[in-house]
């Protein structure tokens, strides 16, 4: 066996993997049109066109776009109806503005556990999260693959509870054939820079409800309604619209989105189909009904216990040193210091103890398990996934074989 970079030794890879976001001739000439022909802000084509087109992508009536995934999280709860002192049940595992959004509405947060082979949502636990104060249910598509939708609907259904899909991650997955985002009450996306469409910055709601549509219109356009005076203002809602220029930067990417995803299947595939050879790495999986993942990241678990137990950020150190970066992604949202709640700052979380909250499998995927690899690892070539192969291997047989290399 080779000796490992950690330890002086040559290391798998010395080059960078793909670039994400990717500059293109295509992008670069959207943007140009919409600078010297159209209107950048409030009624420009450019944003009605990628409005309708994103809906008819993702089997959606409407959307709406907005300045960032995190304000359509918050749209989209208070079209759902949610108000000051209401509970919405989502996830300890995912990205801060699941919760902050909620926060943000007034509302509070109400965490559940996930499932270990999906790293979603567990639904099971739904039923007993549920109180008279619950008004919507957030799932989180992570990582792109699609949370239990059944199970969760059926769960909405059954106690008159909405179903606001956070498919930030989740661009182009699919549920039964059909895509996410307007399965439930409505989904929202993002277009941060690290997403699968990326404008920078951006987001959008997708729903297949008229009224749902028209109440996230107003709460992201000042409160105004349609056909309604410009000074006219029924909700209290912000400026949380998309500019122009960054419609224009999102349109060329719906006609690459399908080859990307194409090629991120394909090397996902390759990943798994190695990476299931090694005893101690277990792959994450989809639920029957996933007929497409979105593949924004690529996860997987370290289980210790196959390698000496040596701790998982060993393992990072020597894969990063071997020029594959991996990480461990989110810690447990209930752990911020953001919930570490000031009463007068607070005010409706005064009852909510959540330093005493404690999620078994959430803890143990964040704190010892969960391997990450960005997107854009996905998005090479047959050289560059082998690349990944092989540092997996090196670094694992290392731990199994050697460990007072690592004492």
């Amino acid at each position: 066996m080779s000796k490992l970079a950690l330890f002086g030794g040559d290391p798998i890879r010395t080059d960078l993997f793909p670039e994400w976001p990717r500059p293109t001739s295509e992008l670069g000439d959207s943007v140009l049109k919409t600078l010297q022909n159209e209107n950048w802000g409030v009624g420009s084509d450019a944003i009605s066109r990628f409005e309708d087109a994103f809906a008819a992508f993702h089997d959606a009536k409407y959307c709406i776009s907005t300045s960032s995934g995190t304000t359509a999280l918050w749209v989209a709860l208070k079209a759902a109806g949610v108000k000051a002192g209401d509970e919405v049940i989502i996830p300890a595992y995912t990205f801060i503005a699941t919760a902050s959004a909620v926060l943000l509405a007034n509302a509070i947060p109400v965490f559940v556990d996930i499932d270990e082979k999906t790293l979603n949502m567990d639904p099971v636990l739904i039923d007993a999260a549920i109180t008279e104060k619950t008004k919507a249910i957030m799932p989180v598509h992570i990582a792109g693959n699609p949370a239990d939708l059944d199970k969760i609907c059926d769960a909405g259904k059954k106690h008159g509870i909405a179903i606001v899909e956070d498919a930030a991650q989740a661009h182009g997955a699919e549920w039964n054939g059909k895509k996410v985002g307007a399965i439930g009450k409505g989904g929202i996306f993002s277009f941060q820079t690290s997403k699968n469409m990326s404008a920078g910055e951006g987001g959008a709601i997708i729903t297949n409800d008229d009224d749902f549509k028209e109440a996230c219109f107003s709460y992201h356009n000042c409160g105004r309604v349609s056909g309604g005076e410009w000074y006219e203002h029924q909700h209290l809602g912000g400026n949380f619209r998309l500019n122009a220029l960054a419609a224009s930067m999102l349109m060329p990417q719906l006609d690459s989105i399908g080859a990307d995803m194409d090629l991120r299947d394909a090397n996902k595939q390759k990943l798994d189909d190695a990476l299931a050879e090694i005893d101690g790495i277990e792959l994450i999986r989809s639920y029957e009904q996933t007929t497409r993942s979105a593949h924004h990241l690529y996860i997987v678990k370290y289980k210790k216990e196959a390698f000496n137990g040596i701790h998982r950020d060993v393992f990072f150190k020597a894969m990063q040193a071997e020029g594959v970066y991996t990480y461990a992604g989110y810690s447990p949202l209930y752990r911020e210091k953001l919930f570490v709640t000031d009463p007068d700052e607070y005010p409706w979380l005064k009852d909510h103890d959540y330093a005493s909250l404690s999620l078994p499998v959430t803890e143990r995927i964040c704190d010892e398990e969960s391997v990450w690899l960005q997107q854009r690892h996905l998005l090479g070539n047959d050289e560059d996934s082998q690349d990944i192969i092989d540092a997996f291997k090196k670094v694992t047989t290392a731990l199994k074989n050697e460990p007072e290399l690592f004492r």
